[in-house]
């Protein structure tokens, strides 16, 4: 993110002054293959100006003296973009980055090209993580804290680049420097990153999550047939988190080799990667780290499946609301089963779920009355 690339000069369009420099508004190519397109002034960037790199990132911003001076833009090739401050061309002061979706990443300091400081990062989902970064800008010590959707859920502790090693259930305190102060419940027990793998769910499969515990409950279905449901333990805004589903990763391959009877708590979590949470840890006396998967079906759900990044358990799914829910009503999602799948006999589904959709298609069906 330097700008000054060192490159010999190929081909310059535009003025030039008694010495055969650019001087005024010019397009300078690169025997590197960058480019840069802006204002000079006898040889010297001096002004508005914008890098294109050969990889496809560009670095806009106002040059003094050949050198980025002040606020500029770089965007990487994939369309991430970092916002930050240059002294003398190099990144030295705060800064702030989103990534190719738009989504904020980082927010921070910056001092010779590294991150420094306190400085936050934040993951998919809406976690972040806030702390004191190294000196090699790696978000390493033992007075981090991951920070949960709601603000005031967190995990503090020991952190190595951002993955948790110790961490114990906090409490966020907000102070008037914007600077959060972790409060450490007491007799928390400990967390540390615990990503699941083909055989093993977790570690720790009876070590409830501190946010979703917080937020949800499993009881009996209101739907009839269906077991187990997932309810709100407290009146919930419209796109809240409310809880996360994790379990053991295997492949679609593995999943369509069994009988769909087998697959009754698997997702989808990539094209690679399907979360299943098997027999016997579908019992929440055996398995209630997470109890994402305790969601029943509705065809007009108040909740959806969205993409989560967890502290402890990784990249996985969360449940989050589409409306507005009330304490002690059942949270509910969209399977998306295949309702004419090959052979034209109906979904493969259980037996529930197939009358869930006949009744569904029948109130579609019934004349609305006026």
């Amino acid at each position: 993110m330097d700008s000054d690339d060192g490159s010999v000069e190929e081909v310059v369009e535009g003025p030039l002054d008694e010495d055969d420099q650019p001087h005024g508004f010019c397009t300078v190519s690169y025997s590197s293959s960058d480019r840069f397109e802006g204002h000079f002034s006898h040889g010297e960037k001096n002004g508005r100006g914008k890098f294109f790199f050969f990889d496809g990132s560009a670095l806009d911003g106002f040059y003094v003296d050949d050198a980025l001076q002040g606020q500029g833009v770089y965007t990487h090739e994939d369309g991430a973009v970092l916002h930050g401050t240059y002294v003398d061309g190099e990144l030295n002061g705060p800064a702030q980055e989103w990534d190719a979706e738009g989504r904020l990443v980082f927010r921070g300091q910056y001092k010779d090209n590294i991150r420094c400081g306190a400085c936050w990062v934040y993951y998919p989902g809406g976690g972040c993580v806030f702390g004191e970064v190294n000196e090699d800008g790696e978000m390493t010590g033992e007075a981090v804290g991951y920070i949960y959707p709601d603000g005031h859920t967190a995990l503090y502790g020991r952190f190595v680049d951002g993955e948790i090693i110790e961490a114990r259930h906090a409490t966020v305190i907000s102070s008037q420097s914007g600077r959060p102060r972790f409060e450490i419940t007491a007799n928390s027990p400990v967390y540390s990153y615990d990503k699941s793998t083909s055989t093993c769910i977790t570690a720790h499969p009876l070590l409830p999550d501190p946010y979703e515990s917080q937020r949800v409950f499993v009881a009996d279905s209101t739907i009839k047939g269906a077991g187990q449901g997932l309810f709100a333990k407290t009146d919930a805004e419209p796109d809240t988190v409310m809880a996360f589903y994790n379990g053991v990763r295997v492949t679609h391959s593995e999943v369509d080799s069994k009988d769909w009877a087998l697959n009754g708590n698997t997702i989808s979590l990539d094209e690679d990667t399907v979360i299943d949470v098997p027999q016997p840890f579908d019992q929440t006396d055996r398995y209630c780290a997470s109890l994402g998967h305790k969601a029943n079906h509705s065809f007009t759900p108040n909740c959806k499946y969205e993409p989560f990044v967890h502290p402890r358990f990784g990249s996985i799914k969360c449940v989050r609301t589409l409306r507005a829910v009330q304490k002690d009503e059942e949270l509910t999602v969209a399977y998306g089963y295949d309702l004419e799948p090959a052979g034209g006999n109906g979904p493969e589904a259980p037996d529930w779920y197939k009358q869930e959709l006949k009744e569904f298609q029948q109130r579609r069906a019934a004349p609305s009355s006026l």
